[in-house]
């Protein structure tokens, strides 16, 4: 498909609201008029008095421009065309209207402080073309992110330690982890361990010649559980050394997966201060769970989650996938009632996301229309099985190539709002990050500037870089010196 820019810099938008109505077509951009084209073509075109978007494949055209006024937004009257034009053309409305963003909730939020509550949802409906069903999941979100941001202090950080190591890679997942069936990766893992708590101590440091408060701490991954207790265990001691904790209100590790989870290691977790664990079944279908490459049943997650409920964890997260192959409307609902039914303090519903660099990207896998439209039943069945059962919707984000444009969510018992996706979602103060793929994000004290500092991508340049990135980390304290700090 040909994508024609003319007379405006919206590329970059444009090409992001097409591919929500074709995810599977390659988009070919240029800046001219094409003479003769085979197959579809989108025009977009911005002139001093009209705004215009035209579609033609040779069988169907469609057309829609608006006049332009000198008070236009000219980028958001571009994408009203192409949305009625796209949405003539393909019978497809998305629920989330033209919007392409991360953080819709983010969105709301400003546009509340601009205009008020009710103004806000109205202009999300009429002008965004948001569905009321998502403007209220959206709305639902910003009331609870707003009362959490409103904790952060200009003096408070957050902590985010990375562990890129898996079991195995599900089919999914384009996340910088290595599986350690590998034995040329499992033998990198000491010499990480114990970089990474040089790191962790390095941090520390700075955090407490900056005079911050650390608010929360999260190992991510990867799936953290992928090593043994004794590496978990000097991880944590490595925290503890480096920051004072006293300030900590929530102390998160990923088990994420059942097949890697040992009372040992749950016990070294709870005894080393951590307040909050998830563990993933993705789904409770075997066979589904065989689909994505998971190595473990859905057995082995309930008895996972029973043994984290002796180990004395009172705030557990459990993670599902709306659209995953081989499921269904009937079998995605019946997970999340499975997942209900344990009584989890937070239960995150994420939609599948076509990854390019997954095995399913890199293995010709398309999304259809058909299948987003399957996957929206689902996050709808799981809306009101949540919500009727007092889980409440908190933090929220999307991302590309994702099933119908569709959206991941956080939802929650009320009092286990997970402190740290807010804090790192919207960007409310300092994350420190360490380990391969980390990035830093510092957050100017009383504004809204960001900077951020990229780790090495991948264990092994990690470990080898590890000199050089220490110095890259010294950007940390020349950032804080603008401030007076």
């Amino acid at each position: 498909m040909i994508l024609e820019i003319l007379n405006h810099t919206y590329q970059y938008e444009a090409e992001k609201l097409l591919r929500v109505f074709f995810p599977n077509e390659k988009i070919h951009v240029v800046f001219e008029k094409t003479e003769n084209p085979e197959g579809a073509v989108l025009t977009t075109e911005i002139t001093d008095t009209h705004a215009l978007a035209v579609f033609h494949d040779g069988k169907t055209a469609q057309k829609s421009e608006a006049l332009l006024s000198g008070s236009d937004d000219k980028e958001l009257l571009l994408a009203t065309q192409m949305y009625k034009v796209l949405t003539t053309v393909t019978g497809y409305t998305p629920k989330w209207g033209l919007l392409t963003g991360i953080r819709p909730s983010k969105l709301l939020i400003a546009l509340q402080e601009e205009m008020g509550k009710e103004n806000a949802a109205r202009y999300f409906t009429e002008r965004f073309f948001v569905s009321p069903e998502k403007t209220a999941l959206a709305e639902s979100v910003a009331a609870r992110e707003n009362a959490i941001i409103a904790t952060s202090k200009p003096n408070s950080c957050s902590l985010y330690v990375s562990i890129p190591f898996c079991p195995t890679r599900c089919s999914y997942c384009s996340f910088v982890s290595h599986a350690i069936s590998s034995p040329s990766v499992k033998k990198l893992i000491p010499d990480y361990v114990a970089l990474l708590s040089q790191e962790i101590a390095e941090t520390g440091k700075m955090a407490k010649e900056l005079g911050l408060n650390l608010e929360s701490v999260y190992f991510g991954g990867g799936t953290p559980t992928t090593l043994n207790a004794e590496e978990l265990g000097a991880l944590l001691s490595a925290v503890d050394k480096a920051f004072d904790l006293t300030t900590v209100r929530e102390y998160t590790v990923e088990a994420g997966r059942p097949d890697t989870i040992t009372q040992e290691k749950l016990d070294t977790l709870y005894q080393g201060g951590v307040t909050r664990i998830s563990i993933n079944p993705q789904t409770f279908n075997d066979r589904v769970l065989e689909n994505i490459g998971r190595k473990h049943t859905a057995a082995m997650t309930e008895e996972a989650f029973h043994m984290a409920r002796d180990a004395g964890f009172r705030n557990i997260n459990m993670d599902l996938i709306a659209g995953l192959p081989g499921d269904t409307t009937d079998s995605f609902a019946a997970s999340v009632d499975k997942a209900i039914s344990f009584t989890p303090e937070n239960i995150t519903v994420h939609t599948l996301s076509l990854k390019r660099s997954s095995n399913m990207g890199t293995s010709g896998t398309h999304f259809d229309r058909l299948q987003g439209r399957a996957a929206d039943e689902m996050l709808h069945y799981a809306y009101k099985a949540l919500t009727k059962q007092a889980y409440f919707p908190y933090y929220m984000y999307r991302q590309a190539r994702t099933l119908g444009n569709l959206e991941n969510t956080g939802y929650t018992k009320d009092g286990f709002e997970c402190l740290y996706n807010i804090f790192m979602m919207e960007e409310c103060h300092t994350v420190f990050a360490v380990g391969a793929g980390a990035v830093t994000k510092l957050k100017a004290p009383h504004g809204k500037e960001i900077e951020r500092i990229f780790n090495y991508k991948y264990p092994y340049e990690y470990i080898s870089g590890f000199s050089e990135l220490q110095k890259r980390k010294a950007a940390i304290m020349e950032f804080y010196k603008k401030y007076g700090i």
